[in-house]
């Protein structure tokens, strides 16, 4: 069920959320979380629903879109509620600002957060440049941006250690989890030699690649390279070398390791639904994307 609200106040919203529940036997003592979306334009605001309502089957919430209009049009408040099958296992609540209310965003998502859970913060696209200091920010104990769909996804992913707060993560660190498995685990069979160099190759858009140059350095402690062009990452050792690669838009990737037969393995690229839906499970500071981001200060670019 999807009810439109235009030209409305907060007020009048929370009272049509308290009926529509009403009418329709729904309760909010299952959610275990309020996740806030920030997006700027129709487009991100549609398909930042679409994952997030993917993402709440795992993770029963309360979905609150704040999407931006003009800055210079007249103040309006324009909603509309999705509950039942158009929202998921979730509750969707889109609040579409015009005025001046685009500089109150948080005044207007208080009336709406849930008691006695967490908040979650959500730039599917562009993100303020500090994201704990933003006012949607400060109500949130995880911040989750996305460097991928940024204007410049290379610089915004590289400032995010300047940035980085306790509960900040971006969406580009999720999208190479499987890769971070799949090499930790060729790295714990032999021979247990040192890994001596590092090779992070891909398209100059893509930062998780970034991030996971500025992992690798951290962890391995030896020179990482991160180059432009196909995709994949190889670790030299003094008499051997292991090698993750996979075509760009491919989904089997290749594991190739000195003196075995290569190894085929599903590598497809993950949807930013799982990505969220990953994020989501862990509420506190991710430690691990902190250090890569830190490594990447030592990671040279060809």
């Amino acid at each position: 069920m999807i009810v439109d609200l235009p030209q409305t106040t907060t007020s009048a919203v929370g009272k049509t959320l308290i009926e529509l529940r009403e009418s329709n036997g729904l309760v909010t003592s299952g959610r275990v979380l309020t996740l806030v979306i920030c997006t700027d334009n129709a487009a991100d605001t549609e398909d930042a629903i679409d994952a997030a309502n993917e993402a709440s089957k795992e993770h029963p919430c309360r979905i609150i879109v704040l999407s931006r209009g003009n800055r210079s049009d007249a103040t309006r408040l324009d909603a509309q509620i999705r509950v039942g099958g158009d929202a998921g296992a979730s509750e969707v609540i889109v609040l579409m600002l015009a005025g001046e209310l685009t500089e109150h965003e948080s005044s207007v998502v208080i009336p709406f957060l849930l008691p006695d859970t967490p908040v979650v913060a959500w730039w599917p696209r562009n993100a303020p440049p500090v994201p704990a200091e933003d006012p949607v920010g400060r109500l949130a104990i995880r911040r989750i941006t996305d460097a991928t769909l940024a204007d410049d996804p290379l610089q915004t992913i590289k400032t995010r250690r300047a940035s980085y707060a306790a509960g900040d993560t971006d969406l580009s660190w999720a999208r190479v989890t499987y890769w971070r498995a799949l090499l930790t685990s060729a790295l714990d069979e032999a021979p247990f030699e040192p890994v001596q160099r590092v090779v992070v190759s891909g398209l100059r858009e893509e930062p998780a690649l970034d991030v996971t140059a500025g992992w690798l350095a951290s962890r391995l402690n030896c020179p990482v390279t991160r180059k432009f062009g196909d995709l994949f990452v190889e670790l030299q050792r003094e008499t051997s070398s292991i090698t993750l690669s996979r075509p760009q838009t491919g989904r089997t990737a290749t594991l190739s390791r000195t003196g075995q037969p290569d190894r085929r393995l599903a590598l497809a690229r993950r949807e930013t639904r799982d990505c969220l839906a990953e994020d989501l499970r862990r509420l506190d500071p991710d430690e691990i994307y902190e250090s890569a981001l830190e490594g990447m200060e030592s990671v040279q670019y060809e």
